[in-house]
């Protein structure tokens, strides 16, 4: 997999599989636009992504729920690399809570960030990637192929978003843009504990995640962005529309 020359938009690449995913292209030789709201994490990870790349990384500081800063990511990018080949929409949010217990206001905030901001960054990338004949890669989550109980709200996003693939990704395909998804299960970052998790719990939570999942452990954000990598380059030419389980089985098994 060789990125020497793409140009690739990183979204919440300030922590997890975002991160993850910006070293690994970094290694792969990509020019990176990374962006984030923490301007501290994000800073962390261009340091990272220098050290092991041969591109220093444009770093962003925006939130995919602000249209401005959408547009802005989109016009720096194209200000300094003069094209776009790749966009990666990581930046997401749990939510747990059920049809009784979520609030309106938390629902609106979800879907907002893991579906309204990939709708309108994807909508500015589009005119771009059309000129490199690049892709999209939009990270989902087993959420978005099974149901669980109690992250209703996120559960919603992520079906809406494994959708939101597909159907871009037909409407692209006569334009020679690819459109597809990872859908990671466990992933070992920090999103649960953002979810309200301590740390014993945590454990607890990963422990058990051991018989959730076929392979009989969690995953790792590496992982993830081998997959990512892998839909992003051209090893993956006649790939489009595709929902990948990253998730060590989980997205096969039965309740037991």
């Amino acid at each position: 997999m060789d990125f020497n020359g793409k140009v690739v938009i990183i979204t919440g690449a300030s922590s997890g599989i975002g991160a993850g995913t910006a070293k690994y292209l970094a290694k792969l030789g990509a020019s990176l636009v990374l962006t984030g709201r923490n301007e501290v994490s994000l800073a962390k990870t261009g340091q990272d992504c220098e050290a092991v790349g041969k591109v220093k990384p444009l770093l962003v500081v925006a939130d995919v729920t602000k249209e401005e800063d959408n547009a802005r990511v989109i016009d720096e990018t194209v200000k300094k690399f003069g094209k776009l080949d790749v966009l990666v929409n990581n930046a997401g949010k749990g939510v747990g809570g059920s049809i009784e217990s979520t609030s309106m206001s938390q629902f609106d905030d979800c879907m907002n960030t893991n579906l309204r901001g990939v709708f309108h960054l994807t909508q500015l990338a589009v005119p771009y990637l059309i000129k490199s004949k690049g892709n999209i890669v939009n990270v989902s989550s087993v959420a978005g192929t099974r149901s669980f109980p109690n992250v209703l709200a996120y559960c919603i996003s992520k079906a809406a978003l494994d959708q939101f693939t597909r159907c871009v990704a037909l409407e692209l395909a006569p334009k020679g843009v690819r459109v597809n998804s990872v859908n990671p299960a466990v992933i070992v970052t920090e999103f649960h504990k953002r979810l309200g998790m301590d740390d014993p719990s945590y454990q607890a939570y990963l422990k058990r995640s051991e018989e959730t999942h076929a392979l009989g452990r969690v995953g790792t954000t590496a992982e993830v962005a081998a997959a990512i990598a892998f839909l992003a380059a051209d090893t993956a030419t006649f790939i489009t529309g595709t929902n990948l389980c990253v998730d060590g089985g989980k997205n096969v098994m039965c309740p037991r």
